[in-house]
């Protein structure tokens, strides 16, 4: 009998006797880096040939994994494989189902720090950050495992009398679970699990620049008793792998996190009806944001400066929850600019696996040109940069924490989503205005409010239209079940991960309804038999 949900406690690091594990689980990773790893479809291990190589952000020359690429035509038997171990799996016991979950929890808490260090290498996370990421990893699969318990239970229909009703939750079928490199363990297992625990299969196309934990996470589900097939995966690119397995008529649901130009792309393909086909397939996106806190006059600044730049830098800015504009009353502008500054400026960019660092490199080089040229164009619309503004591509991809004051509401960088360690400050005239500019983009993920006025509050719970608002705290690190979280207008379907929700999306609802025969019926009945 499982206990009550309760969040993995994150690792505090300043002690020696967790910072000892970690230096070593570095060293095991570093031994480990550069093998080649196959496909897995139905079970099978393929190797085609064709390889893509995943790097380290901060070397951009390791080579962190080789992966051998699919094709069409192995997509096409990935959908094809999962679809027939549906047949069978949709039928294994629910409280079987949630087992695996809860013995992958247990395994990824033995190796910890393994996992995290995965994530130091392959995408550039600091020891906090990736220890936050494995703890949200084993947090879904404790919590969706305990979700599926409760779904697979007596649900509560109103009674009527001459009649028996019940109402069973039953998994849809294929599941395509496309995730981001950002949270490379925790969304991707998060989805990932929700899929299969609920009794559906899976075909896991992780991040190109991500696959080596997405990898290490799929032999943890078979370690644990997953059968094969349950959990296909398969790399390759998502023009010509993606779309085969978006598009596949078998495809019953798609789970995507990412840019909300693919995430477009996706619900645009799905929509669209296949031939043989006899569903319409169901999408949850999340797309992004360009999140918002605002700071009111009258508050403590201190803590205010110290919430923002929390959120802006965590692992480079790198989060669709990250703040990417701080809104401040003109009363007190001036003076959170230079709180905002003078903590910015004190934060370390360096190697991830150093323990001293704040924040590391950008995801590969593609990210650094584009976030380069953001803050450019940040200062040629106007802005002023009061910290950082410098990069350093040679041995990583590294850009500095940088802060451009002075930005307007409606410039480019107040406006489309960077995704990177670059912080837009706008002044506003007042309480109401700083409500209007927040909710000025075609975004709605997180926003946070620092305020002292308890109506400001409540106008801010009504009229701030994110799907995780935050007051008096920075906007990111939503706890699962805690912080159940997913926004609003492009930031995508609102689907609530870590949330009592979220599990009812991978599922439909079926009702059975018997009608209750008469006692005398049934009396005579009986006296007929004998």
């Amino acid at each position: 009998m499982q206990g009550e949900f309760r969040n993995e406690p994150f690792t505090d690091f300043s002690k020696e006797e967790n910072a000892q594990p970690m230096r070593a689980a570095i060293e095991k990773v570093k031994g480990e880096l550069g093998r080649t790893y196959p496909l897995v479809i139905g079970g099978e291990r393929i190797e085609t040939g064709a390889i893509l190589e995943s790097f380290n952000p901060a070397k951009k020359t390791e080579a962190v994994g080789r992966f051998h690429k699919a094709d069409k035509k192995l997509a096409q038997r990935a959908v094809e494989a999962a679809y027939e171990t549906f047949q069978t799996w949709r039928w294994t016991p629910s409280a079987e189902r949630a087992r695996v979950l809860f013995r992958a929890a247990q395994i990824l808490r033995e190796r910890k720090h393994e996992m995290s260090a995965w994530m130091i290498h392959e995408v550039g996370k600091t020891w906090a950050e990736a220890d936050g990421d494995t703890a949200e990893a084993i947090d879904f699969c404790e919590f969706y495992a305990r979700e599926m318990l409760r779904y697979a239970g007596d649900q509560p229909l109103t009674k009527i009398e001459g009649e028996e009703n019940r109402l069973e939750y039953v998994p849809l079928g294929v599941v395509v679970v496309i995730p981001p490199w950002n949270f490379p363990l925790a969304i991707m297992a998060g989805m990932t699990v929700a899929a299969a625990v609920t009794g559906n299969t899976v075909v896991l196309k992780p991040s190109s620049d991500a696959p080596t934990i997405a990898y290490k996470f799929f032999e943890i589900l078979e370690e644990c008793g997953m059968p094969a097939g349950v959990v296909n995966f398969m790399t390759g690119s998502g023009g010509e792998v993606g779309d085969t397995i978006v598009d596949h008529p078998k495809t019953r649901f798609v789970a995507f996190t990412g840019s909300k130009e693919i995430g477009l792309r996706i619900n645009e393909r799905a929509a669209k009806h296949q031939e043989g086909q006899i569903w319409i397939k169901r999408v949850v996106a999340e797309m992004g944001g360009k999140d918002a806190i605002i700071v009111d006059r009258d508050v403590d600044l201190d803590e205010a400066a110290t919430g923002v730049v929390q959120s802006a830098f965590g692992f480079q800015g790198q989060k669709c929850s990250a703040c990417s504009r701080a809104i401040i009353h003109g009363d007190v502008y001036d003076s959170m600019v230079e709180k905002i500054s003078e903590r910015t400026q004190k934060l370390k960019l360096g190697a991830p696996d150093d323990p001293a660092t704040n924040l590391s490199a950008v995801i590969n080089e593609k990210a650094f040109k584009t976030i380069s040229e953001y803050i450019e164009k940040g200062q040629r619309e106007g802005g002023r940069i009061v910290a950082g503004g410098g990069s350093d591509g040679e041995q990583g991809f590294f850009i500095e924490p940088t802060v451009i004051a002075d930005v307007k509401a409606g410039q480019t960088i107040e406006q489309e989503e960077i995704f990177g360690p670059v912080l837009a400050v706008i002044k506003a005239r007042d309480f109401d205005d700083a409500l209007k500019i927040a909710n000025d983009t075609e975004y709605g993920l997180t926003g946070a409010v620092y305020t002292n006025d308890e109506e400001k509050l409540e106008r801010a719970r009504r009229e701030f239209h994110v799907g995780n608002l935050y007051l008096n705290r920075k906007c990111t690190g939503a706890l699962v079940g805690v912080h159940p979280f997913g926004g609003f207008n492009m930031s995508g379907t609102d689907s609530k991960a870590g949330g009592r929700d979220y599990l009812a999306l991978f599922m439909q609802a079926k009702v059975s309804s018997t009608k209750m025969r008469a006692k005398e019926d049934t009396k005579a009945e009986k006296r007929a038999a004998i």
